[in-house]
């Protein structure tokens, strides 16, 4: 794997430090930099832009070129081909499942969609108008002291019981997490509905109506869980690899993962869309704000446009768009003013030359923003259903990390404090 060598020389030090430079399947070559920590130094990378913290075999992005791959597919063909559950398997397992081995997996995930009756209690020490990531950050958490019989990180087969919980219990969760701030009761799951379905279901019905699903919805929420099911290296899947680094239960890695998530830089982008959509408020306002947005000194920023990672299109945004149009196209809502706001801001990005020559081109999180909306679901759960779709990334990653010989994590820093001084007597 290291074919190739770094050579590193500094001002004043005659000897010339050898590096190992490593390639991967894709993707950039990486220097290894592990023994400048015998010479006592250490790389400075903030926010970690620049440096690869693991070795890993689920996901590939290519940012410039516009491609993410989940364990060697295309998002687009996995997209119109799979769904999300399969998708989880995927990622689990890094192989497609036979026709066989999926109705298996997907029957196993219907037996763990329920949650411990003494979980509902958690909800009441919560006020109603508390913020739905609030809730999901504490009673992720607390599964650890409910499914305990599970906990062994070293045991592969505690570690596939974990996923299997966490994939099936948390659209239970997220839906509880929605009826409690609404003051209405929590629904069981149906484990005769797919998991699209059900998770509508949980969210929409109620013990005096039955919720009838329709597909077209259920394809697009399907849609959402696959296109957010993993990403790489992002904040929050490190996060979850860090927390599993110190040997911590995957329920409590989750659910750092999830807090990481909470952050509007990461999983709250959505929410931010539909927030920025309300600013504008009218069609007739939306010159005034593209000025701003052009303008450097204003503060003000489209959101939901452009991407930290793709300087190209964002793949998952074509696919999403479609889903848009089926939705909107489907509930027959085109006038609601926030949507033709929004479509109407799609059409600028994709037209004007100052968007078009920057390449901020709409992303995921613009069109989901619109799908969730449409559907009926409020802004504050956008970012639940954002966790409930990353679950199968984090639990792939925290499993592969335990899936081999690991290290606890430990960033380095580059000090700007104060000396060693004295105390004043």
């Amino acid at each position: 794997m290291a074919d190739k060598k770094a050579r590193l020389t500094i001002d004043g030090v005659d000897e010339v430090i050898e590096l190992s430079v490593y390639s991967g399947t894709l993707g950039p070559d990486v220097i290894d930099v592990r023994p400048l920590t015998g010479r006592g130094l250490f790389t400075y990378d903030p926010g970690f832009v620049s440096t690869a913290a693991c070795e890993s075999s689920i996901t590939y992005i290519d940012g410039d070129q516009g491609i993410l791959l989940h364990r060697g597919y295309p998002i687009e063909q996995l997209a119109k081909h799979s769904d999300y559950l399969e998708t989880c398997y995927l990622l689990l397992n890094g192989e497609l499942p036979t026709a066989e081995q999926k109705e298996q997996f997907v029957n196993t995930i219907k037996n763990h969609t329920m949650v411990h009756q003494q979980m509902t209690h958690f909800f009441n020490g919560f006020r109603r108008d508390a913020h739905p990531m609030a809730i999901m950050v504490a009673v992720v958490g607390a599964l650890s002291a409910f499914y305990h019989d599970s906990l062994d990180i070293d045991d592969p087969h505690h570690r596939e019981v974990c996923a299997y919980r966490l994939i099936a219990k948390m659209p239970t969760i997220a839906a509880m997490c929605y009826k409690y701030s609404i003051g209405q009761p929590f629904q069981y799951p149906q484990n005769d509905l797919n998991y699209a379905d059900n998770f509508l279901h949980m969210m929409f019905g109620t013990p005096c109506a039955t919720y009838v699903p329709n597909p077209i919805l259920s394809k697009a929420m399907d849609r959402i869980f696959l296109l957010h099911a993993d990403h790489e290296q992002n904040a929050s899947t490190s996060t979850v690899r860090l927390a599993g680094s110190s040997g911590a239960n995957p329920f409590a890695c989750i659910a750092s993962g999830v807090a990481a998530l909470w952050g509007p830089a990461h999983g709250g982008a959505n929410e931010a869309v539909l927030q920025m959509l309300e600013e504008i408020g009218d069609e007739a306002n939306i010159p005034e704000f593209i000025q701003r947005a052009k303008d450097p000194d204003d503060d003000f920023r489209l959101m939901g446009f452009g991407h930290r990672v793709y300087r190209n299109f964002d793949p998952r945004a074509k696919v999403m768009k479609q889903a848009c149009d089926e939705v909107l196209a489907e509930l027959g809502i085109e006038n609601d003013p926030l949507l033709k706001i929004a479509k109407r801001l799609e059409q600028i990005a994709l037209e004007d030359e100052y968007f078009v020559q920057r390449k901020l081109y709409p992303n995921v999180d613009f069109y989901s923003g619109i799908i969730l909306k449409a559907i009926g679901i409020p802004t504050n759960m956008f970012t639940v259903i954002f966790a409930l779709s990353r679950t199968i990334g984090w639990i792939s990653h925290w499993s592969e990390f335990h899936s081999s010989p690991n290290k606890i994590g430990r960033p380095r820093q580059l000090y700007t404090g104060q000396k060693q001084r004295d105390y004043p007597e």
